[in-house]
């Protein structure tokens, strides 16, 4: 019989973003089982301190009672027992005051009274507390037994809480190794004490209970700024894999396309190589303008700040994009003085020549040449570059996202108004959209001229 094999189905691949977010959720789950370790541990602590606490108050007032009792006890010329003098100057019905003696077959030091062999010499006859028939010879025999005080708690026929506190005595003149002639036994009321020991465990519950929510909020919190810029980088990651591969497969395609149709010998090959090297040019373009945009995003790109004048780089820039676009194209610029600003002259260039760029390609109206005109000014406190056309104006569509990448409206990537809108914040500046006097677009680059608050 052949094996029947079953498909391995391994568990759901988690994306980075998502461990990440499962590792936030564990570490709020430590942080808060730790507080909660915690908290628990101290309220038990307190509880067992505060049940100690009141019966050693009880027990200190009944010590004191049956002592001073004890002070009243007489015994005879035979060693009985004789409570008249206790009886006269004691009231033993509140709190319930029980006199019980060994009897004397078993008043030996090597003898342990059971309880039912002791004799019950005093009983009050209408105690305020009624206890169970057994609970005083028990707590007397446990005491007896011990040879020290002995206390315990108990309840009455009526279910009510109390507590005992049984004092061992011994005869007149006892020797060191005499055993107890019997015991007092006198009992109190727990029931406040019980009552105030039951809020304050429902009190330091309830506290704790909101303190281990407040610490799984605040670890929520905390675990959140944590792993906050795991989730950016993870995000720019994401942003920069999804530009290439949108950016990077049309030119790709087209490419393939060409080489297929050269390959078949139905196109010039001066034609497909003048196509080809538009193409290649035009894909290091996108290249250099990705790898600068995830530079920026990143914070990988430190700015290497210098005092420059912006009037001679934005004419460099002007001159370079005038003899790129061709016949036709006209860029004017215009300077009324030098301009000096503190800046990273290699971003200030991209980002000149970006909006440069974009004015001549989409600034003019269908069939007509592009006119761009270049104004460079500052009032001291700030440079501005303003870079105007005459073509269709902003679509009000994208107006309000157009640096943002894949918002150009144009059919582009936009990638060249996002790194012209990275390099302006990561100087300090601003670049502002706003409609032309022309008709067409403006836009407006501003830059500290004392360059950024801290570089980098």
């Amino acid at each position: 019989m052949r094996a029947v094999r079953r498909p391995f189905r391994s568990a759901r691949a988690l994306t980075p973003t998502a461990r990440v977010r499962r590792l936030r959720r564990r570490i709020t789950v430590l942080f808060a089982l730790t507080s909660a370790a915690g908290l628990v541990a101290m309220a038990v602590l307190a509880v067992r301190s505060d049940g100690v606490r009141w019966r050693e108050q009880l027990d200190q007032g009944m010590s004191a009672d049956t002592n001073w009792a004890l002070g009243l006890l007489e015994t005879d010329e035979d060693g009985r027992l004789d409570t008249e003098v206790l009886l006269d100057n004691a009231g033993t019905a509140c709190p319930p005051l029980f006199l019980l003696s060994v009897p004397a077959a078993s008043g030996k030091p090597s003898v342990t009274p059971a309880p039912g062999e002791l004799v019950v010499e005093h009983a009050p006859r209408r105690p305020c507390l009624t206890l169970p028939a057994g609970a005083v010879r028990q707590a007397a025999a446990t005491a007896v037994r011990a040879d020290e005080p002995r206390s315990r708690d108990a309840r009455t026929a009526d279910g009510e809480p109390v507590r005992m506190f049984a004092l061992p005595f011994y005869p007149p003149d006892a020797e060191e190794d005499a055993a107890p002639q019997g015991a007092l036994v006198t009992v109190a009321d727990a029931s406040a004490q019980r009552a105030d020991h039951r809020r304050l465990t429902w009190v330091v519950s309830g506290g704790c209970a909101l303190l281990v929510l407040l610490s799984a909020g605040v670890g929520h919190l905390l675990s959140g700024r944590a792993v906050r810029p795991a989730l950016e980088a993870l995000d720019r990651q994401e942003s920069f894999l999804a530009d290439a591969a949108h950016d990077l497969r049309t030119p790709a395609a087209s490419l393939r396309t060409l080489a297929e149709t050269a390959l078949r010998g139905e196109t010039d090959s001066t034609d497909v190589h003048r196509r080809t090297l538009r193409l290649a040019e035009g894909m290091g373009t996108l290249v250099d303008g990705l790898l600068t945009r995830a530079r920026l995003m990143s914070g990988t790109a430190v700015l290497a700040v210098e005092p420059l004048r912006l009037d001679q780089l934005v004419e460099a820039v002007v001159g370079d994009a005038a003899d790129a676009a061709g016949e036709g194209q006209r860029v004017a610029v215009r300077a009324e003085q030098a301009v000096v600003v503190v800046a990273d002259p290699d971003l200030v260039r991209r980002a000149v020549a970006n909006l440069v760029g974009n004015a001549l390609v989409h600034g003019h109206q269908p069939g007509e040449p592009a006119e761009v005109e270049v104004t460079v000014d500052g009032d001291g406190a700030t440079t501005a570059v303003t870079v105007e056309d005459a073509g269709p104006g902003l679509p009000p569509e994208v107006a309000g996202a157009l640096f943002d990448r894949f918002r150009s409206g144009s059919g582009s990537t936009g990638l060249g108004l996002s790194i012209a809108s990275w390099v302006a914040h990561a100087h300090g500046g601003s670049l502002r959209a706003e409609a032309g006097r022309r008709g067409g677009a403006r836009f407006v680059l501003r830059l500290p001229a004392g360059g950024p608050a801290t570089e980098g």
